[in-house]
């Protein structure tokens, strides 16, 4: 397994994997949204997708977020989405999505590296409490109507 950035030769292999995480979420789309995050991503900035592959497969996708902060000098690096396939779960394929993470985050000198997930999903914290320390906060957000 190897895991790289994102490239825009990528797209037809992503496109899946990124459907079955907003399935996951029970979140829709539009297409115009998905292109333009897709190239966002390919293009390295702010936003850096991450992809695991093993013999021409993608078994994951990580999307991470370099911020600037308020608390600090260097930033911070937010994994927003992470998604590893159904067949490819357990095999450390999104240890070592988070492996690579850090070593971006390392590079840009992040002060901080944090992710969260939905209070009911078991098994990605069931990792998580083995990759990091649970934060003593509540998110909120307003809501649309």
């Amino acid at each position: 397994m190897h895991v790289r950035t994102l490239t825009l030769n990528d797209r037809s292999l992503w496109l899946p994997l990124w459907q079955q995480y907003l399935d996951f979420y029970r979140h829709a789309l539009p297409p115009d949204v998905t292109e333009e995050v897709f190239t966002r991503l390919c293009a390295g900035d702010a936003l850096v997708g991450l992809v695991a592959e093993r013999d021409g497969q993608l078994l994951g996708l990580m999307n991470l977020v370099f911020h600037p902060s308020t608390w600090s000098r260097s930033g911070y690096c937010y994994v927003e989405d992470l998604l590893v396939t159904p067949a490819a779960r357990r095999q450390g394929v999104a240890k070592a999505l988070f492996e690579h993470a850090w070593q971006l985050a390392d590079q840009r000198q992040c002060d901080r590296v944090y992710w969260f997930t939905e209070e009911h999903n078991d098994s990605a914290r069931a990792l998580y409490d083995t990759l990091g320390q649970r934060a003593p906060f509540v998110i909120y957000r307003r809501q649309f109507v």
